[in-house]
């Protein structure tokens, strides 16, 4: 029997290979909802995700067990708006004439940019088409000398610089072009008449969820349990002790931990040094659009990074006529007001200021404000990453059946995704299905410590 700890997509995930070939698996949740970051509402309609999700076209691996589970000719395809939020005017930046028409680079800016974001570096008068195939080039590089060394001072000022407040805030100077690099790769699928091709799975990827769970069966399941302790015996993983209110001991061939870091670090005292974001995303339901985009990003300094209009991407006719509005904003610290406010104050602050942004807004069209919190929902990709990702199997640092899938994998490098979260789960699961005998090792116990 394994062990799966958490219930999220990645857990899902490996649960779901582990029993294609031929395992017994445990998933172990310990919260009374599956899902994770993916986690879903109900609405008029349709099921909405609490946090916002779709997918790009690098993200294959997902798709490929969409596929699998019967659901490949869900996903559709569809054109996802972006616009740039400056000085009180939404700008449109989608196709070649509106990106040529933004006030606020010069011509050489929008050339040098459209250069990196194309993969050509152009430095020195001659194009190299190979620069920025290796990511783990840049990790040590900031974000900031990479743009102004690649691109221009203008296109970092005007255009990255209030991308990176909204996103890492005053932990900016720390992150790594390698990210940056990864996040320009990761969403470069265009259409370039239209715009950035997106995905997303008819009915929800809360469809793709129940599926999983279907195919993982209720029965290998067990929610609102933890598991509290990790036995090792002459170096192997060998039991597991679960807490659902009664505890209880069961044997155990190994665990996936697919979960954050320091769930990990409680079961097995390994110290992950991965800083983790937190997410505040609130869904609001209008009674009529706010925007013509489907992702708006703020270049001021509002209490939110952007404004994500899920019905401008997917129809409203699928969420009962519906509008909906994801208002995001990250934290990195849980001392941040933002995280302290009570959901009320926030809902006054956030819709405050898009009455401020958007004049004709009538707060009267808010029927609904549901807002999520994460308080580890993305890590920070600060330089130097790469030597804080956590392996797979942890055989090396620990024992023998313990594996890794969580947020600080190498799967969720450089940018955390639904993807990375699958490719995780089956990495190690394919661990586990490809192991061979190990060596005898001295008798150990890991005991952990679940108080935070």
């Amino acid at each position: 029997m394994y062990h799966v700890v958490g219930g999220g997509i990645a857990g899902l995930a490996a649960a779901y290979r582990l029993r294609d070939r031929g395992h017994e698996v445990t998933v172990i949740e310990a919260g009374d909802d599956l899902g994770g970051l993916a986690a879903t509402y109900e609405t008029s309609g349709e099921q909405i995700e609490k946090f916002y999700h779709h997918l790009s076209k690098s993200e294959e691996t997902i798709v490929e067990l969409a596929e699998e589970l019967g659901l490949g000719d869900d996903i559709e395809w569809r054109i996802g708006e972006n616009a740039y939020y400056v000085d009180g005017v939404v700008h449109p930046l989608d196709t070649p004439w509106q990106i040529l028409a933004y006030p606020h680079m010069s011509l050489y800016d929008k050339f040098r940019l459209g250069m990196l974001t194309t993969g050509i570096d152009v430095r020195g008068g001659w194009p190299s088409f190979d620069t920025y195939d290796d990511l783990a080039a840049f990790e040590d590089v900031p974000i900031k000398e990479f743009v102004v060394d690649h691109t221009t001072r203008g296109v970092y000022d005007q255009f990255v610089d209030p991308l990176l407040d909204a996103k890492f805030g005053e932990r900016k100077k720390d992150v790594s072009a390698a990210w940056f690099l990864g996040r320009v790769k990761f969403r470069g699928e265009r259409d370039l008449l239209r715009g950035e091709v997106l995905g997303y799975l008819q009915g929800g990827f809360g469809r793709l969820l129940d599926t999983l769970v279907e195919a993982v069966g209720h029965d290998h399941i067990q929610m609102g349990t933890r598991v509290t302790e990790v036995g090792v015996t002459d170096g192997r993983v060998a039991t597991v002790t679960l807490d659902d209110g009664d505890e209880r001991v069961e044997e155990s061939e190994g665990i996936v931990v697919a979960t954050m870091p320091n769930v990990l670090e409680a079961l097995t005292g390994y110290e992950c040094a991965v800083d983790f974001q937190g997410a505040l995303c609130a869904v609001v339901t209008l009674e009529e659009s706010l925007t013509d985009t489907y992702w708006l990003n703020v270049a001021h300094d509002a209490p939110f990074g952007a404004l994500i209009e899920h019905t401008n991407f997917v129809p409203p006719e699928r969420y009962g006529g519906d509008h909906l509005l994801y208002v995001a904003s990250y934290v990195q610290s849980l001392d941040d007001p933002r995280w302290q406010a009570s959901d009320a104050k926030l809902r006054d602050l956030w819709l405050s200021e898009i009455a401020s942004m958007f004049p004709a807004f009538d707060r009267s069209v808010v029927s609904e404000f549901r807002l999520a919190r994460a308080p580890r929902a993305a890590p920070v990709y600060e330089r130097g990453y790469l030597d804080l990702v956590v392996p797979y199997n942890l055989a090396d640092e620990l024992a023998e059946g313990i594996y890794y899938a969580g947020m600080a994998s190498p799967a969720q490098y450089p940018e955390r995704s639904l993807d990375g979260g699958v490719v995780a789960g089956f990495e190690c699961a394919d661990r586990i299905t490809a192991k061979g005998a190990m060596p005898d090792a001295p008798e150990a116990r890991v005991s952990p410590d679940l108080s935070d």
